[in-house]
């Protein structure tokens, strides 16, 4: 005779165990989740060395491959208008909001904080996303200008998106730092690789599952896990990335992807050491990656 069993699920001899289903975490590119082209993990643990999951392994064809990706994704994206990017920024932080509860576990568990405080954090990076999304359509009138000229024209200077940046995020703050690299990239019509930190990469990783439910096109953000060093070398070097943020690389790492970059002209943002993420970001990081258009125009026709 079978045990029976009540309205909340439990059988005649008690609840049996349930078996843990653990998450397997996948690379973001192209709007797709691949696995790690050479099939490899590493342990993430926690703040207090406990293992957390395993995390993709990323290789130097993952890291073209996501180039590729963002350079395919690029026209689409930068000739999309300010406002309509705005709104796509802003439908993402409604779906941030939505899975708060996941974020806060995860910033709890990589940064050692309480639920309160990583709760904060999440927050925290929730409004900023808004911010820089209220951006979108506002920055041309502080990196614009009608310029005086000696002549009958009219002289105009519009910003436009560099091209594909690779973004190093910074190790400190694992979903606030992130988000704050993160952003003001893409609203400006930019795409991006993103590199995630490499002791906290699970927030960034869920952040590739938001993004590919939104309204984001494909290979806007293309999102790899593994070890700093291995994935940015090559991003540096790349010819068909246009700039580099460097907030996640220390002094000796930093210095070498500069070198690397001078080589092929690529724009380099070096954030200095201990950046606070938490503080206001001002628009520093927004006017990071814009190109100036200047355009001369006759007057009266």
């Amino acid at each position: 005779m079978s045990d029976a069993t009540d309205v909340s699920g439990n059988t005649g001899r008690g609840a049996a165990a349930r078996l843990s289903v653990l998450k397997t975490y996948k690379l973001f590119v192209g709007g797709k989740f691949p696995r790690s082209e050479s099939g490899r993990v590493y342990e993430v643990a926690d703040s207090k060395g406990n293992w957390l999951a395993n995390a993709p392994l990323s290789s130097r064809k993952d890291a073209r491959d996501a180039v590729v990706a963002a350079r395919k994704a690029f026209p689409g994206w930068s000739g999309a208008t300010a406002y309509n990017r705005g709104q796509i920024l802003y439908r993402v932080a409604e779906m941030l909001e939505g899975r708060r509860e996941q974020f806060t576990a995860e910033v709890a568990a990589a940064e050692g904080l309480s639920k309160a405080k990583a709760a904060a954090r999440v927050d925290a990076a929730v409004d900023r996303w808004v911010w820089y999304a209220g951006w979108s359509d506002k920055v041309a009138q502080i990196a614009g200008a009608a310029n005086p000229v000696a002549g009958p024209y009219f002289n105009l200077s519009t910003p436009g998106p560099t091209g594909v940046v690779a973004v190093l995020a910074p190790d400190t703050s694992s979903f606030l730092g992130l988000v704050s690299v993160i952003a003001p990239v893409i609203v400006t019509g930019n795409t991006a690789v993103v590199v995630a930190s490499e002791k906290a990469p699970l927030p960034a990783l869920s952040l590739g599952e938001v993004l590919a439910t939104s309204d984001l096109p494909g290979g806007v953000v293309n999102i790899l896990s593994g070890r700093t060093a291995e994935i940015a070398a090559p991003l540096a070097a790349h010819q068909d990335v246009n700039a580099i943020d460097l907030a996640g690389a220390d002094a000796a790492l930093a210095k070498e992807l500069e070198t690397a970059a001078a080589e092929n002209l690529k724009r380099v943002l070096r954030p200095p050491a201990g950046t606070d993420w938490a503080a206001d970001p001002g628009t520093e990081r927004l006017l990071a990656f814009l190109e100036t258009k200047t355009v001369w125009h006759p007057m009266g026709i």
